[in-house]
């Protein structure tokens, strides 16, 4: 059952950035509240309160309500119209569909000088024999009743007849209040037979803590070894009688007649409240413990495992001899909650318990891996050197070259040889590479200014040393 509290009030009063002291409009409808209370003390300014679809069964603490203008309180369970004095400005009152039986009730709405509209119908008075031509004859400041406008004719005929009109709508008053104490002995009796059956069912079946046996006089406690040992069947056995159960209760309470009382509509709502908690307690019996995640088979295999199904890129570093994996794992989560293990053939990654698997695609050196968190992104970047293989890019040739320090021409003959290797091979690429050409253009002034050059000594008879001339580099 609900109940009015201020956290209820503040999240339906979004309209007003969840300021409840000048709020104006209130909407509580369908929240199963049974009490009108509080609002009086922190709504103060109200102009408009809905509050239909509810079990509130009087009303009461929204006298001090002095701005209210609009109070919807249909679909509840008012027996009686009270404690609204206070409402100077009420100008509309809706009670459609309640339990007003007492008519005669409506007479303290005359002090409500400014209401105009009223709605009643669907509540037991309606069905009175004079019912209208009393409200019209008792509320003069009413413009419409029921949706339907009060002409003035209608009113000077009703305040005619008042007295006879009077006098019958007590005499139907008598015979309905006889009724509706004879409705709540047989309530009353209903609900007491159904906690007596209730006590007898807890009694009657099993509990968490043991097990009843018809032919014994306490319970015995059942064993952890028997509670485990229990085949998945009779589990599924019990779940599928326990909602045969709930069904057949179920639609026995909604082919069963029933008076259009408050305690009805409590006793409808109580049932529904025992069949969710049924389908409830149904559910959690069929969910089953499940096994943990298989990461490596028997054979030793491991296996691609993604449980809390992170982005992920794996990116083969040919450049560097290394794997890297990019994990997005969550930007704000404390690193104390990661755990990495770096295998030789699989990277894993514990994130909050759930584990990350990957097998690699080549063999890496678990010791020299290094993980590392973005400052920017918060993912985690996992550097794995791969095991030491021929490397097969930078210009590198799988053959040794002979070099000769002592010539020069050696080593523009190995410099020329490593520029053949980034020639563009014809056989694999029908289109010229213009990043190649370009990378000749560049390097042909290297090879040149590479050319050793002839440094005449000074011992030769030849040489002139002009002062003039700046020292070749």
């Amino acid at each position: 059952m609900g109940r009015i509290t201020e956290d209820l009030i503040r999240r339906n009063a979004e309209h007003n950035d969840c300021v409840i002291f000048s709020l104006e409009e209130l909407s509580l409808h369908q929240q199963e509240i049974e009490r009108l209370e509080h609002i009086d003390k922190w709504c103060r300014d109200l102009k408009i309160l809905y509050l239909q679809n509810n079990l509130i069964g009087k009303i009461e603490n929204v006298s001090k309500l002095k701005k209210l203008e609009y109070l919807n309180l249909a679909l509840n369970n008012i027996e009686k119209i009270e404690n609204l004095e206070g409402c100077e400005e009420l100008t509309k009152l809706d009670l459609t569909v309640n339990f007003i039986g007492e008519l005669s009730s409506i007479e303290t709405l005359q002090h409500n000088i400014h209401l105009k509209e009223l709605f009643l119908m669907g509540n037991p008075c309606a069905d009175f024999d004079g019912y209208r031509q009393f409200v019209v004859a008792t509320l003069q400041q009413l413009k419409w009743l029921d949706g339907k406008e009060i002409e003035r004719s209608e009113r000077i005929q009703a305040l005619q007849n008042f007295r006879v009109i009077e006098q019958q709508i007590k005499e139907q008053e008598k015979a309905y209040c006889l009724r509706r104490t004879r409705d709540k002995e047989e309530a009353q009796r209903k609900l007491q037979d159904e906690g007596k059956n209730e006590d007898k069912e807890e009694r009657s079946h099993p509990d968490l803590e043991g097990h009843w046996h018809p032919d014994m006089n306490a319970p015995r406690p059942l064993s952890v070894e028997s509670k485990d040992l229990q085949a998945p069947e009779m589990q599924e056995e019990e779940c599928r009688k326990m909602e045969l159960e709930v069904s057949k209760d179920d639609l026995e309470f909604w082919n069963k007649p029933s008076l259009f009382t408050p305690e009805s509509r409590l006793e409808t709502l109580r049932h529904m409240e025992k069949q969710r908690k049924a389908q409830e307690k149904s559910s959690e019996k069929k969910k089953k413990v499940k096994p943990p995640r298989i990461l490596v088979t028997k054979d030793g295999k491991a296996l691609n495992v993604n449980v809390p199904k992170l982005d992920f890129s794996l990116k083969d570093d040919e450049k560097h001899n290394q794997i890297i994996l990019d994990l997005a794992v969550y930007r704000y989560m404390d690193t104390s909650l990661i755990d990495v293990d770096v295998q030789p053939t699989y990277v894993r990654v514990m994130v909050k318990g759930k584990p990350f698997q990957l097998v690699l695609p080549a063999e890496v050196k678990p010791g020299s891996s290094s993980a590392k968190r973005s400052q920017t992104t918060g993912h985690l970047v996992i550097h794995m050197p791969k095991v030491d293989q021929v490397i097969t890019g930078c210009g590198r040739s799988s053959k040794p070259v002979k070099s000769t320090l002592d010539s020069s021409q050696g080593q523009t003959s190995k410099r020329s040889k490593q520029i053949e290797k980034l020639e563009v091979d014809p056989s694999k690429h029908s289109f010229p590479d213009v990043a190649n050409i370009v990378q000749e253009k560049k390097h042909m002034p290297r090879r040149i200014q590479s050319e050793p050059k002839m440094i005449p000594s000074e011992e030769d008879p030849d040489f002139e040393d002009n002062p003039e001339v700046p020292p070749l580099i």
